[in-house]
């Protein structure tokens, strides 16, 4: 049982939920102010995606996060920023032609994938650590080793602290493998992603198995998506772990009801009290977490 537990919220994803939901955040406003209720609703972290003003579309802009980041700094209320470094990895094969990048294929080198985090310096970015089929359609997410590693020594380079997000249990075996190299410092940040489609189901046998082969001295939360989000955060604080609600991974508080940021980090922190937890403030993550910012 983790009885001091670090909650992150994921404000607002790239994902096609924009048109489902009023609530999720567009703008770079919007974002900062989801971000900012999220953190006054118990929150020590806002993980942050931006996303395209006109279009609602997520980007990889680093001028739209420099606006959203600046605002949640410039605002009386602290939180620790984790930037997303996922954008630029979208393989969409032609139809065509599926030797060949068709609609949809976004790919850039991993520079380009961190200007917005070199632009920003957040204390937290988020790294995937590895391929996956994200959907049922041609599209790949491509990370591969020598990205990865190049990514990784930026990061480290700049002082931003990797959130070594896993989808399955090949992810978590290449994590090791950076660690072992001294690519990412001590101690390590993991995200266990479960119910993305495909990668690990979002099960507590699957939760399990994933924690058991993290390096003893990693730090670890996870999230489940859609109607997991709360069954898999309990089970996380259950087994040690820190969480992430949000957004980006679910638009509903109850059945046919669509939630706030805020009201979800506000039902993460009520199951988390009952269970005899509490949530721990932004600067108290920051030294849990061996964050730059820490109390020495």
């Amino acid at each position: 049982m983790n009885y001091d537990v670090v909650l992150t919220c994921a404000v607002t994803g790239a994902g096609e939920t924009t048109g489902k939901s009023l609530h999720v955040p567009v703008t770079p406003k919007e974002i900062a102010d989801a971000a900012i209720e999220a953190a006054k609703a118990g929150a020590a972290i806002a993980h942050i995606h931006a996303r395209d003003p006109e279009t609602g579309q997520g980007s990889r802009d680093p001028k739209l996060f420099k606006e959203i980041i600046d605002r949640v700094r410039d605002s009386d209320t602290d939180v620790v920023i984790n930037i997303t470094a996922g954008m630029g990895g979208d393989w969409v094969s032609d139809p065509s032609n599926p030797a060949m990048p068709g609609p949809g294929t976004d790919m850039i080198g991993p520079e380009d994938r961190l200007a917005h985090v070199k632009e920003c310096l957040p204390e937290i970015c988020s790294l995937d650590c590895g391929t996956l089929n994200f959907s049922d359609t041609d599209m790949i997410y491509i990370s591969t080793p020598p990205a990865l590693r190049k990514m990784a020594t930026l990061a480290r380079e700049w002082g931003v602290k990797p959130e070594l997000e896993v989808f399955e249990l090949g992810h978590i075996r290449f994590a090791k493998a950076m660690i072992a190299e001294g690519l990412i410092d001590g101690p390590p940040m993991f995200q266990l992603c479960l119910g993305i489609p495909w990668g690990a189901e979002q099960t507590v046998e699957t939760m399990a198995a994933m924690k058991a082969q993290l390096p003893t001295d990693a730090s670890w939360a996870s999230f489940g998506i859609g109607r997991g989000q709360m069954p898999m955060m309990a089970a996380a604080v259950a087994m040690g772990g820190n969480v992430r609600v949000g957004l980006e991974d679910n638009i509903y508080l109850d059945r046919g009801v669509l939630a706030t940021n805020a009201q979800l980090v506000t039902r993460a922190r009520e199951i988390i009290e009952r269970m005899g937890g509490r949530l721990v403030t932004p600067q108290q993550a920051r030294n849990k977490l061996k964050l730059r910012g820490a109390d020495c």
